[in-house]
């Protein structure tokens, strides 16, 4: 579980330092500074996934980047993406944890 999130939140670091770039000509330092924030705290949340706080902030964040979207519009869409994936991966990363689990213990039933 921890590992497909991460990955999530990796990729959007980059999608947030490009949204930046692409509100610096038109937009306030207020909005790059906020973009900024964002893209700190994804990275800031990668390394508190181990705790149940990184998860809520990852969650959070998600939503911030559906927010940025009132800056750069197309935010909207691939935030709303994002999304879908972080969902994805709490999801299948879960079922996949339950499934080694099951797998250890039938091995230790067995005795190897």
């Amino acid at each position: 579980m921890k590992v497909l999130a991460s990955s999530v939140l990796v990729m959007e670091v980059m999608v947030m330092g490009f949204a930046v770039l692409l509100a610096s000509k038109d937009h306030s330092a207020s909005a790059l500074a906020w973009g900024g924030v964002i893209a700190a705290l994804l990275v800031v949340t990668v390394a508190m996934l181990r705790k149940r706080v990184g998860w809520i902030l990852g969650s959070a964040l998600q939503i911030a980047m559906i927010g940025y979207g009132f800056v750069v519009t197309p935010l909207f869409f691939l935030g709303s993406l994002f999304l879908g994936l972080w969902v994805a991966a709490i999801v299948v990363g879960r079922k996949g944890e339950a499934a080694r689990a099951a797998l250890l213990k039938a091995g230790e039933t067995t005795g190897r």
